[in-house]
C-alpha cells in the first residue's frame, strides 16, 4: 500500500472509508448521541442508548485482540499516552453535553445532518471546528493550558484493563476483552434490544470502525518512516484540521481526521438518499441560531478540554478503557439533560 500511497494520504483513506461507515451509521441505523440521551429521558426508551452498549462492547474486544495479536500497541494510543487529568474531563464534558443539547447535536451527528441536506447543521460544524482550534492553539489555549496543564505523558497504562490485570493476575490483552465482554453481554441480555437486530447491526458497526481507526493508523505507524499518530474516530478538533485543509492543502498535510470527517458527511448523504430523507433545510428562526452557535461553540471548546467529544471519548477512549472515557461520557451525559431540561421550560430572550 505505502508503495501506491504515501503515508498522509493513507492514513485519511483509513479515517474515510471508517468515516462513510459512521455516515451510514448516523443516517440509516439513528445512531445518535443526543437522541440516545433524548430518548432516554423523555421518551423512556433506552433502545438507542444500548445501541452505544453494543458498540463500545464491541470495539473494547476489538481493540484489545488487535493488542493480543501484536497489531496494536495500546501504549501507543492517544488515550493512553497521557496523563490523565480527571478535572478536564469534568469540565470538558460538562461544557460538550450542555453545548450538545443547545446545538442539537454533537459534532459527529451534525456532520451526518450536512450530508442529509441541513445547512444549520454546516454552521453548527463551521462554529465548532473554529472554537476548537481557539482552545486548541489559538487565543484561549494559553488560558487552558493555565487551567488543566498541558499534555504529560502517561506513567505506566492510565486504564481499567491495566488496574484489572494488575488485580488478578491476568494478562492485559484478557482483561481488556474480559470487560469488553461482560458490557457487550449485559447489553445483548435487554429484551427489547433483541427484537431489533437492526440495532444490534449498527451498533457493532460503529464499534468495529472503532477498531479499524486503531488497526489501520497502527498500520501505517509500525510500516511507514515518517511519525504517525495511532488515533481513532473523533470529531472536535478534526473538523478544524479540516477546514485548515480546505484552505491550506498546497501547505498542509491530508490527515485521517480530515478523511474521518468528509467519510461521515459522504456516507450519511449515501444514507440519506437510499432512504429517501435527503432535503435542504435551512434556519428561519434568529433565536433558534444564536442557540446553536453558542451551542456550537461551547462543544468546540469542551471537547478540546475533555480530549475527546462524544465519540472520542465515548468510543474511541472507552475502547481503550482509558480512565477518562466513562467519567467525560457520563458528564456529556449530565451536561445534555441539563440543557435540554432548559430548552423544555425555555430560554431568556437574550440567549
Amino acid at each position: 500500500m505505502l508503495d501506491h500511497f504515501s503515508e498522509p494520504v493513507l492514513v485519511a483513506l483509513i479515517g474515510l472509508a471508517g468515516g462513510i461507515l459512521l455516515g451510514l451509521a448516523a443516517r440509516m441505523g439513528r445512531f445518535c448521541t443526543l437522541g440516545a440521551i433524548e430518548d432516554l429521558f423523555y421518551a423512556e426508551s433506552s433502545l438507542r442508548l444500548r445501541m452505544w452498549g453494543i458498540a463500545i462492547g464491541v470495539s473494547i474486544i476489538g481493540t484489545f485482540g488487535l493488542s493480543a495479536l501484536g497489531l496494536l500497541d495500546l501504549g501507543g494510543t492517544l488515550y493512553l499516552a497521557r496523563a490523565w487529568n480527571p478535572l478536564a474531563s469534568v469540565v470538558g464534558g460538562l461544557v460538550f453535553g450542555y453545548g450538545m443539547a443547545l446545538a442539537g447535536n454533537c459534532g459527529y451527528g451534525a456532520l451526518a445532518r450536512v450530508g442529509g441536506g441541513d445547512l444549520r447543521s454546516f454552521m453548527i460544524v463551521v462554529v465548532m471546528g473554529l472554537s476548537a482550534y481557539v482552545a486548541l492553539g489559538g487565543p484561549l489555549s494559553g488560558l487552558r493550558i493555565r487551567a488543566f496543564g498541558d499534555t504529560v505523558p502517561a506513567r505506566g497504562m492510565p486504564g481499567f484493563a491495566d488496574l484489572l490485570a494488575r488485580a488478578t493476575g491476568l494478562s492485559l490483552e484478557t482483561a481488556g476483552i474480559t470487560i469488553g465482554a461482560v458490557i457487550l453481554l449485559a447489553t445483548l441480555m435487554h429484551r427489547d434490544l433483541r427484537r431489533f437486530p437492526s440495532h444490534v447491526i449498527w451498533g457493532a458497526v460503529v464499534g468495529l470502525t472503532i477498531v479499524s481507526g486503531w488497526a489501520g493508523t497502527q498500520w501505517v505507524a509500525s510500516h511507514g518512516f515518517a511519525a504517525t499518530q495511532v488515533i481513532s474516530h473523533t470529531f472536535s478538533a478534526p473538523i478544524g484540521e479540516t477546514m485548515l485543509y480546505a484552505m491550506t492543502s498546497s501547505g498542509n498535510t491530508i490527515s485521517f481526521g480530515t478523511g474521518s470527517v468528509t467519510g461521515v458527511v459522504l456516507g450519511a448523504t449515501l444514507g440519506s438518499l437510499l432512504k429517501g430523507h435527503f432535503r435542504w433545510e435551512a434556519c428561519d428562526d434568529p433565536r433558534e441560531l444564536r442557540r446553536q452557535i453558542l451551542g456550537a461553540a461551547l462543544m468546540g471548546a469542551g471537547a478540546v478540554v475533555a480530549v475527546g467529544c462524544s465519540v472520542g471519548q465515548g468510543l474511541s477512549a472507552f475502547s481503550v478503557l482509558a480512565y477518562s472515557a466513562p467519567l467525560t461520557l457520563g458528564c456529556i451525559v449530565a451536561g445534555a439533560a441539563l440543557g435540554l431540561r432548559q430548552l423544555i421550560w425555555g430560554f431568556s430572550p437574550s440567549i
